[in-house]
């Protein structure tokens, strides 16, 4: 049924949740799962100098490689419950997250997309609306929050 499904990650507690759904769900239909962890450009905004955006940058993506461990350790669990093999596929993309998870979406063909509701950024949802909802209403995919 579902041959890629796409996990947006943010290291948060409600993207583990959905990780393990998506891994589950791959473990039964052999499906492939993308990981992705974007690096939202909104919070380079104001930033004094080129250092400091560099070193902002980099604890960002090194958050994004503690969510994808995460995700690994997971997989690893799955296979040894479930004996199934899951490929996995690790992104990380700079933009607005809701906007560059809709066009992963779209590049790499995706059949179900995995998230949770609330990330590590909970005031943006009262703010700007959750990423999760802004992703479910304009997705070409079906979208599966996990709470």
């Amino acid at each position: 049924m579902y041959k890629k499904i796409l996990v947006p990650t943010d290291g948060s507690q409600a993207a583990h949740k959905a990780a393990k759904q998506a891994l589950w769900i791959a473990s039964k239909c052999d499906a492939e799962v993308l990981a992705l962890y974007v690096i939202d450009t909104s919070l380079f905004t104001g930033l004094p100098t080129e250092k400091a955006l560099t070193r902002v940058k980099e604890m960002l993506e090194d958050e994004g490689r503690k969510s994808f461990d995460a995700i690994i350790d997971m997989s690893s669990k799955c296979k040894e419950n479930f004996d199934a093999e899951i490929k996995l596929v690790f992104m990380t993309k700079e933009g607005r997250p809701a906007r560059t998870i809709r066009k992963t979406i779209e590049e790499e063909r995706i059949d179900l997309v995995v998230m949770g509701t609330a990330g590590k950024h909970g005031m943006d949802r009262f703010l700007l609306g959750s990423v999760a909802e802004k992703v479910l209403r304009t997705a070409s995919s079906p979208v599966l929050v996990v709470r």
